[in-house]
């Protein structure tokens, strides 16, 4: 099978209008990365289940690893750069610095981009919307904690008082071991 033959395409990202000879078939991921240089959304699974390449198209969380530029014409596409304006951090990226919900940092993109999903159409998010919204996301580090506190701070709601005790040092969770031999309760 040959390769689609390049179309010219118009995409608005961030703002700004790009005239492209691209595939109408290639996925937005990739021309973001290779031809628009933009690396804020990530190469996960490629299937859209890990949330590593969400981006924002009309202001809706989407997974850009899985859906043709062809079909983008006339949308406003958002990626992670995009957030910051006039030199300042989005307000969701600054909890997550304030929160320093990052470890490898791979999955920042997807967190980050599915929360100002959320923070776009809820004005006061809570707890569970928080979790349904960063639910396909996926962190192979285990920053959970962090993220989640970093979500709830960007989103207007006190970090969990249990985790804040815990940065302070006034909280530590012993940690649970396996039993190391197997208890036989017969004939006790």
């Amino acid at each position: 099978m040959s390769p689609s033959p390049d179309a010219e395409i118009t995409l608005t990202v961030n703002g700004t209008s790009h005239r492209l000879a691209v595939p109408a078939t290639a996925p937005l991921l990739t021309v973001l990365r290779n031809d628009l240089e933009l690396n804020g959304p990530k190469f996960g699974c490629g299937l859209g289940q890990c949330g590593a390449c969400t981006v924002l198209i009309d202001d809706m969380a989407a997974r850009a690893c899985t859906i043709p530029v062809g079909s983008l014409a006339g949308r406003s596409i958002v990626t992670l750069e995009g957030l910051a304006k006039d030199g300042r951090l989005d307000p969701v990226q600054e909890a997550f610095v304030t929160e320093q919900a990052a470890q490898c940092g791979y999955c920042l993109n997807g967190m980050i981009m599915a929360l100002k999903a959320l923070t776009l159409r809820e004005t006061a998010p809570d707890e569970r919307q928080i979790r349904e919204a960063l639910r396909y996301n996926l962190c192979r580090c285990g920053t959970h904690l962090e993220i989640l506190a970093a979500a709830r701070r960007a989103c207007g709601l006190a970090p969990a008082e249990r985790l804040q005790k815990m940065h302070n040092g006034e909280e530590t969770t012993p940690r649970q071991h396996p039993p190391t031999k197997l208890q036989n309760n017969a004939g006790a």
